[in-house]
């Protein structure tokens, strides 16, 4: 259980920040040139960050498998899309 308190710590300083600040369109200068759509990028951080939350969460609070199972599928169901756009946002700049 300690692991997955630390795991929701780590994801919460690094990705929620960044792509809290990515999907409000800023990126810092020397990033900026790579990452031509910002808020795309930060949407799919955003996406991503969100299966932490919903894998660990659950399991913390005790509830019960089947929820937790659910809300595992949700999160990959959401993992899945954060990737795609990632992609997506990706392709639409022309970078390769």
């Amino acid at each position: 259980m300690i692991w997955q308190w630390i795991g929701l710590t780590i994801f919460s300083l690094t990705l929620l920040p960044t792509g809290m600040a990515m999907a409000a369109g800023w990126a810092p200068a020397h990033l900026r040139a790579r990452l031509t759509p910002v808020r795309a990028h930060g949407w799919a951080l955003l996406a991503l960050y969100a299966v932490a939350p919903l894998n660990a969460i659950p399991r913390l609070t005790g509830a019960s498998p089947e929820l937790s199972l659910a809300l595992t599928g949700v999160a990959g169901v959401i993992a899945v899309s954060g990737c795609l756009l990632a992609g997506i946002g990706r392709a639409g700049s022309g970078a390769r």
